[in-house]
């Protein structure tokens, strides 16, 4: 994934907060110096304006030096739509001077997501109302990328690995099983009689069953990637993802369900866990290193499994298969 330079530059300084006593934080203080300002300045001295400025310098690009969030209204160019890490500048209550400005993460049809700076008193993520919104700017020339690190890649663009984490789905399910205390009933392949009949667009009853499980236990290759495709790899988000957390949300997906699965990747980001990947949780899985969300996601996971009133027939199975993803991905 390409992200603009100055992006990249602010999410390593994600969490740098001001200092509650008398002290301030020499890295705030930095930001004003490398916007041409005292350095002495006091953390409690608005700071998002040189915050933005301070990241567009430490990528080679221009900025405004000033203090005030709306100078960035008259700096570069323009946008007619949201970019990811345009420059974003919001009204702040009724004083036509007052404002605020970061990086767009993304938009809702009533927020807008951004990294800044003095958002609570940090660097962090924040929702703001969209109808702040005065406008979306972008350096006017050659304007810098940077390649986000390896572990924020994106599934897509990380050739092959649809077909390894299928492999690990399909390593974990195994083949044809009818366990009369599984609720999933006939399943091949991870697949289930249910799933397989309503991808062929036919009911399960007493005059199709036989024939429907017969053609189960002899399901095509790209039958099962089309289903898997389909069913839980797309709708749960996993082309989005950074690719090892793509890898271990599918499992989870396949295993728990889409809906279920998202949920616990949101408390493993601690977003609210409404079953719906959007802007604040790409943010907060972004904000975070992948190998702590994988690890509190897993925890998630087996509290999950332990809950479930199969658990002492399957439990450890689910434990193993959570422990194998965790290494695979």
């Amino acid at each position: 994934m390409e992200q603009p330079a100055w992006l990249a530059r602010a999410w390593e300084q994600f969490g740098v907060s001001e200092i509650a006593d008398a002290d301030d934080n020499p890295e705030i203080q930095k930001y004003y110096r490398e916007v041409g300002q005292r350095a002495e300045l006091h953390d409690e001295v608005a700071w998002c304006a040189a915050f933005a400025g301070a990241m567009l310098a430490r990528a080679g690009a221009e900025h405004t030096g000033s203090l005030l969030a709306r100078s960035y209204l008259n700096w570069g160019t323009p946008l007619d739509a949201p970019r990811l890490g345009a420059i974003t500048v919001l009204e702040r209550g009724q004083d036509p001077g007052a404002g605020h400005v970061g990086f767009l993460l993304g938009s809702s049809k009533s927020h807008v997501f951004l990294l800044g700076g003095n958002q609570g008193n940090k660097v962090s993520v924040a929702a703001f109302d969209i109808g702040r919104v005065l406008g979306y700017r972008w350096p006017q020339v050659n304007a810098p990328v940077a390649d986000a690190p390896i572990t924020q890649a994106p599934v897509s663009h990380v050739k092959g690995i649809f077909e390894r984490a299928l492999a690990h789905v399909l390593e974990m399910e195994g083949g044809f099983s009818d366990d009369p205390y599984d609720p999933g009933g006939p399943t091949n392949r991870g697949i289930t009689l249910e799933d397989f009949a309503r991808w062929k667009g036919v009911t399960v009853d007493a005059t199709s069953r036989a024939r429907l499980v017969d053609e189960l236990k002899r399901i095509a290759d790209d039958t099962v990637s089309a289903i898997y495709t389909n069913r839980y790899w797309r709708p749960a988000g996993c082309p989005d993802l950074p690719a090892a957390l793509g890898l271990f949300h599918f499992d989870a997906a396949v295993n728990h369900g889409t809906g279920t699965a998202i949920r616990l990747l949101q408390s493993a980001v601690d977003v609210e866990a409404d079953g719906e990947i959007g802007p604040l949780t790409r943010a907060a899985i972004l904000a975070q290193p992948v190998a702590e969300t994988l690890t509190r996601y897993a925890q998630f996971r087996r509290a999950r499994y332990r809950a479930l009133p199969t658990f002492w027939r399957f439990g450890r199975g689910w434990l193993n298969r959570v422990d194998a993803t965790l290494r695979a991905a």
